[in-house]
């Protein structure tokens, strides 16, 4: 009799551990392959949904979201541990969007052409069409970009033209990702990830996009040196561009 009674509370054991892995799998954080022919439209679900997703950029890993979602936004920054008053970036398709998005008009198709795509943020005060009051409500500015990696450009495209907000996946102040494995930690927070394995061979990668500030005419002010600062500035001063901090 005590050995009927053991095993079945053995299977019993048994089948809650079963049921808890398999509860476990179910609600496990989608990975998908950043090429399979299903990952365009798992993101586009996740962003109706309002979830953060995590998607490969031309620099580092990416945490992306509606940027005129309000609640989305918000998770961003939660997952992000990222202070709320510190400015996240958001993601165009191409130049006409930047255009929407960003107060734009004294920088030249021409100029922005050799810009972008490309790993590049550039800063500009930011238009009524970035509606979105917990999106940098600490300043009028937005940072813009486009990355030159066709699935986030094609997810932007797909979104009904409409900006990602996007920033690096980690935590805020830990080091930028080159593989999905890097920030495993916030797996369980997001509403998908998009793998397209090892981004770059080299850890200058990390460094993340080059963010000038370009918001006023014929000036420009360096945020961050990034990936592309010297290449940027050669456009720039091409361009007649002067740095800013130089002007007295």
């Amino acid at each position: 009799m005590r050995y009927l009674q053991k095993l079945l509370i053995r299977r019993l054991q048994g089948t809650r551990s079963s049921n808890s892995m398999h509860k476990q799998q179910v609600e496990a954080t989608p990975i998908c392959s950043a090429e399979s022919l299903n990952a365009l439209k798992l993101a586009e679900q996740c962003l109706q949904l309002g979830k953060v997703i995590a998607l490969p950029t031309d620099t580092v890993y990416g945490l992306a979201c509606d940027a005129n979602n309000e609640q989305a936004i918000q998770r961003l920054y939660e997952i992000k541990g990222r202070d709320e008053h510190k400015p996240v970036a958001i993601c165009v398709n191409n130049i006409i969007a930047l255009r929407r998005y960003g107060q734009a008009s004294h920088l030249s198709d021409e100029l922005l052409t050799r810009l972008l795509p490309g790993p590049l943020t550039i800063i500009v005060e930011r238009t009524p069409y970035l509606s979105n009051r917990y999106l940098n409500p600490s300043t009028s500015k937005i940072g813009i970009r486009i990355p030159d990696f066709q699935f986030i450009r094609d997810l932007c495209a797909r979104w009904h033209e409409q900006p990602l907000a996007l920033t690096s996946a980690n935590r805020s102040s830990a080091p930028s990702s080159l593989e999905i494995i890097e920030f495993q930690a916030l797996w369980p927070q997001l509403g998908a990830i998009f793998d397209a394995g090892r981004i770059g061979q080299t850890e200058e990668r990390r460094l993340a996009s080059t963010v000038i500030d370009l918001a006023n005419p014929g000036c420009y002010q360096i945020v961050r040196a990034g990936v592309a600062l010297k290449q940027t500035l050669s456009v720039l001063h091409e361009f007649g561009y002067v740095n800013q901090n130089l002007i007295t």
